[in-house]
């Protein structure tokens, strides 16, 4: 976990917004920040015990009702929830309004089963669309700039999202979605826009296709930059701003809980995103599963506020963190930058991978054994990913070795992410004794 930067001016000259320009959530004291959310966390524990059935019997289950939320504290009183709640409550079990009143639908890629399926009501995007465009205003966003949106659209909530925020900023949204990369420099070189938002690995591969087409990154229009949908690090944000000459602020969220704009940083201060805490109720847990102090680390745990659809609580996000006090909104509490989880999950470039797909794509190759291992390393900002692989013991070495390449073409295929695959021989990897290390991150050694 990288340390927390702060930083008290902004690389394009970029202002942040005046205290006028603020929502009035955002210039509340803690204390009427505090009472706000005790009201909304009574009515969302409500609500979500009457509508929902998972949660009627959860909350049974732990011998806890609506009515034993008297403070913010008796929070932990109730159930967490996991992403594996909304797989088995598939497709829309998790929902507490009727379909009639769902306006949109999203859901997760599904790579590992089942996807989870979250629901907005008209009200929930109106207000989905106000966090976004908050998070906007902090990174330096203002009504009349433009903003190329470069997250992918679809169900993935990260396009459609940003979208939305930028429209209800006031700003002109330029849709160019993902991919495309030669095509993406050309419009930002054509339609000169203020700002932009996609992955940081995938703005540094912008970067160097500038650098192809004979362009200087510093020359265009950009200033800054509002990244997310991965970890990623201050030591990247110097190399982005550095190359660039634009502000890279983080902004964070994920699907379970709304989608991005659940926190962003501010651009004043680049310390790690401020919740939007007047719409939810953030903890930090250890592996004993018990809530820790602020400033401790451990992984983050989300409650809504404020949603009609999908009322999640006590959402283990499985992302590392820490609490910490608010500074360019002094009321609403900071997370330290994530650069990491708690699970198996690989995020590479964008991507999530799973070890259990490569397994799927391995098994289906007879010239290899199921024996292999994967390598996080970093070179330069960029993270890569070898996966070292057994041959099969009764073939050679020549015989094997046509089918890395098609394993490595098949992994590019199904998850979008190219990795390096290096043959190994028989019997040379370690063997499972007990829970099998797939992963091994080499990255910080």
């Amino acid at each position: 976990m990288s340390t927390t930067t702060t930083t008290t001016s902004t690389v394009s000259g970029l202002r942040p917004p005046t205290l006028d320009e603020l929502d009035p959530e955002e210039r509340m004291t803690r204390s009427e920040l505090e009472a706000l959310q005790l009201e909304r966390l009574q009515w969302t524990v409500r609500h979500a015990y009457e509508h929902v059935p998972l949660y009627t019997k959860k909350f049974d289950d732990a011998g806890v009702h609506p009515d034993d939320i008297r403070s913010l504290d008796d929070v932990v009183k109730l159930p967490f929830t996991t992403k594996e709640d909304l797989r088995q409550t598939y497709p829309f079990g998790m929902f507490a309004v009727p379909m009639d009143r769902v306006a949109r639908i999203h859901a997760s890629s599904g790579t590992t089963g089942r996807p989870t399926v979250v629901g907005y009501t008209k009200e929930d995007l109106e207000r989905w669309a106000t966090l976004v465009a908050r998070s906007l205003r902090a990174s330096g966003v203002r009504p009349g700039m433009k903003v190329h949106n470069a997250y992918g659209y679809g169900l993935f909530t990260g396009g459609l999202g940003a979208h939305a925020g930028v429209e209800k900023l006031g700003a002109t949204v330029i849709p160019m979605s993902g991919g495309q990369t030669a095509r993406q420099v050309q419009l930002i070189r054509d339609f000169e826009p203020d700002a932009i938002m996609c992955t940081p690995s995938y703005l540094l591969t912008i970067a160097d296709a500038m650098v192809d087409a004979g362009i200087d990154p510093h020359s265009t229009s950009l200033k800054t930059a509002i990244l997310g949908a991965e970890p990623w690090t201050n030591e990247l944000r110097r190399e982005l701003q550095q190359r660039l000459g634009l502000d890279a602020v983080d902004i964070y969220g994920l699907s379970e809980v709304m989608g991005p704009g659940v926190g962003n940083e501010c651009i004043e201060t680049k310390d790690g995103p401020h919740i939007w805490e007047d719409h939810f109720l953030p903890e930090v847990i250890d592996d004993s599963l018990q809530r820790v102090p602020d400033g401790t680390m451990g992984e983050l745990v989300l409650t809504t506020l404020t949603k009609e659809a999908l009322p999640v609580i006590r959402y283990r996000t499985r992302d590392l963190t820490r609490l910490l006090p608010g500074t360019a909104r002094p009321a609403m509490r900071r997370i330290e930058k994530i650069t990491g989880r708690n699970d198996d999950m690989i995020i590479l470039r964008g991507v999530n991978l799973f070890p259990t797909q490569i397994e799927e794509i391995v098994l289906g190759l007879e010239e290899l054994t199921p024996h292999f291992i994967l390598e996080l390393s970093r070179t330069g900002t960029m993270d890569d990913l070898t996966v070292r692989i057994e041959r099969h013991p009764d073939l050679s070495v020549e015989d094997s070795q046509g089918a890395t390449v098609v394993l490595a073409e098949r992994i590019k295929e199904f998850v979008g992410s190219s990795v390096a695959v290096r043959l190994e021989e028989p019997g040379t990897l370690p063997r499972s004794e007990g829970k099998y290390q797939r992963v091994y991150d080499l990255r910080n050694q």
